[in-house]
C-alpha cells in the first residue's frame, strides 16, 4: 500500500493506514494481528471490562501519552507543586496531542495507581473540555470518570468505573510506563481502543494492517451471510467454512 517507510509510530501515520484503523473496532484489530503475526495471541491488549462514556463511538486510535494518579489520600506536596506538576502535564499532552484528523493523534492513558483505583475521577466535565481542546483523540483509564450528562458526548472515555466525586484525585507522574486493565502501555504507543477494550499495535506490524483486516472481513463474510440466511443449517454451515477458508 504504498511507501511502508511512512507507517511508523516515528512520523506518525499515512492517512490510508489510519483510516483503515479507525474503520473497525478492536476485536477486528485483535484478529488482524493475529494474521500479520501467523499465530494466535494472550498478549498485547486489556484483561478486564472497560466502561465506555458513550458506546455509539467510534474506535479510539492514537498514540499514548501516559500518566499515574493517585485519589484517596491528599497529596503530600505543597499545593503550589501539585498544581505545577498538573500544569506540566497538560504542557505534555499538549504536546503531543493534534487534532483527532491528524496523521499522529494521541490517547491519554491513565493510570489509577491508588489502593481503591476509582474513589475519585479525573475524568469529567472539565478534563473532557481541556483534553478535546489540546486536541486529544480520548483517553484509557483504569480510574473513574463522571459528569455523564454534562461531557462531551463525542469525546471518548473508557473507564473503570463510575464515581460521583473527585476526591483528592492528583497526577503523581507522567510519561511513564502505566499499566490499565492488565495492559502495559509505554509512551509512544499506538493503542486501539473501543467499549471492548484496548490493543497495543507493535510498530513492526503496522503496514501489514490493512491487509490483515481485508482478510479477516472477507473470511468472516460468508459464515456470516449463510448463518443469517433462511434455511442455514450444518450443510450450509460446512459449504459456507470451506468458502472462509480459502480467503487469503
Amino acid at each position: 500500500m504504498g511507501d511502508r517507510g511512512r507507517v511508523t509510530t516515528a512520523d506518525g501515520l499515512d492517512p490510508e493506514t489510519l483510516a483503515a484503523l479507525q474503520a473497525v473496532d478492536t476485536p477486528t484489530i485483535c484478529n488482524a494481528l493475529e494474521i500479520v503475526m501467523g499465530q494466535r495471541t494472550a498478549l498485547g491488549f486489556t484483561r478486564s471490562p472497560v466502561i465506555p462514556s458513550n458506546p455509539a463511538l467510534p474506535p479510539i486510535v492514537g498514540f499514548a501519552r501516559t500518566a499515574a494518579l493517585l485519589c484517596s489520600e491528599p497529596a503530600s506536596d505543597p499545593p503550589e507543586a501539585v498544581r505545577a506538576r498538573r500544569l506540566d502535564y497538560y504542557a505534555y499532552v499538549a504536546g503531543g496531542a493534534r487534532p483527532a484528523g491528524g496523521l499522529r493523534p494521541t490517547i491519554v492513558v491513565i493510570e489509577d495507581a491508588d489502593g481503591h483505583p476509582g474513589l475519585g475521577a479525573f475524568w469529567g466535565e472539565v478534563n473532557v473540555a481541556i483534553h478535546k481542546g489540546l486536541g486529544v483523540a480520548g483517553c484509557l483509564t483504569n480510574g473513574s470518570m463522571r459528569d455523564l450528562g454534562a461531557i462531551d458526548p463525542t469525546f471518548p472515555i473508557l473507564a473503570g468505573s463510575v464515581s460521583p466525586s473527585h476526591a483528592f484525585v492528583h497526577i503523581t507522574a507522567f510519561e511513564e510506563p502505566v499499566t490499565v486493565f492488565g495492559l502495559r502501555i509505554h509512551p509512544g504507543d499506538l493503542v486501539h481502543a473501543d467499549r471492548h477494550g484496548a490493543v497495543v499495535i507493535d510498530p513492526a506490524f503496522v503496514p501489514d494492517l490493512p491487509r490483515a483486516i481485508d482478510v479477516v472481513t472477507r473470511k468472516e463474510a460468508p459464515i456470516l451471510k449463510a448463518a443469517r440466511a433462511p434455511g442455514f443449517n450444518l450443510e450450509t454451515l460446512l459449504q459456507a467454512w470451506a468458502e472462509a477458508g480459502d480467503v487469503h
